[in-house]
């Protein structure tokens, strides 16, 4: 048995990126419209419900990413939580240079921003707040649609790795 490994403030960044992996997350892909009408979009694992009552939910985009300076910009974007069949588009659209629009079919609902047909479930939001989080950015969306499949499983990502729920 090994023994468990420490951060300290000041220390390795890459010891607490690795502690922080030790917390199972969902995929998404962040998608929303760039002022020239072109769509956009990233992979993020940031995501979580903040509020019922009004409903907001959080993701938060690194602020290198090309699509963040969008999502900085934009009043409304979709958060597309990925099921299990969905790896590729998680890879796809965490690749930086990449046209990850190009022959990718997606749909647009009430405010035209992309929806990714087929997963696990699809959150059309309008902006609700914006704040600083040191390398990301944290994105407050109040929901104004939903679209869900609950009897399908998530792509999870863990330990710098993709995963299935394994159940018996």
């Amino acid at each position: 048995m090994t023994s468990p490994r420490e951060f300290i403030a000041g220390t390795d960044p890459r010891v607490l990126r690795d502690a922080m992996g030790c917390f199972a997350t969902g995929v998404t892909v962040v998608t929303a419209l760039a002022e020239d009408g072109e769509p956009v979009g990233l992979t993020a694992n940031s995501f979580t419900s903040v509020s019922l009552d009004p409903p907001l939910l959080l993701v938060c985009p690194a602020k290198n990413a090309g699509t963040t300076k969008v999502l900085e910009n934009t009043e409304h974007f979709a958060v597309n939580v990925l099921g299990t069949d969905q790896k590729d588009l998680s890879q796809l659209f965490a690749t930086k240079g990449a046209d990850r629009f190009d022959g990718f079919a997606f749909e647009t609902w009430d405010y035209g921003v992309p929806i990714i047909p087929g997963s696990l479930a699809n959150f059309e939001c309008r902006r609700h707040a914006l704040h600083d989080g040191g390398d990301h950015m944290i994105l407050v969306g109040e929901v104004e649609r939903v679209r869900f499949e609950p009897n399908r499983d998530p792509l999870l990502y863990f330990g710098g790795k993709y995963r299935r729920l394994h159940f018996t």
